[in-house]
């Protein structure tokens, strides 16, 4: 099990330092990463909270998921691995 969680659903005025302070309660965080949108520089809803451990990472999904923040209710699980975005898909293309 990991320990990387994905945080969705996250009102846009919410900062790093408001998910630092939330999930700090469930232990201690190595990393946070709120993901902004490449032109607009604008919060786009969801970010990334590592826990140091996958207890403490499990203690945060049970205490935050569906948890309100900002008028937002939370859904926190398990981060899922980047799938690899590659521009080939697998060598060919129909040609028609």
């Amino acid at each position: 099990m990991e320990s990387k969680l994905y945080v969705g659903n996250l009102s846009y005025n919410v900062t790093e330092e408001q998910l630092r302070e939330l999930f700090s309660q469930a232990g201690t965080i190595k990393e946070i990463a709120l993901i902004m949108d490449r032109d607009t520089q604008r919060p786009k809803g969801f970010g990334f909270v590592e826990m140091t451990t996958q207890v403490e990472a499990q203690k945060a999904i049970e205490l935050f998921n569906e948890h309100e923040l900002d008028g937002r209710r939370l859904m926190v699980n398990l981060a899922r691995p980047k799938e690899d975005r590659g521009g080939s898909r697998g060598g060919q293309r129909n040609r028609y």
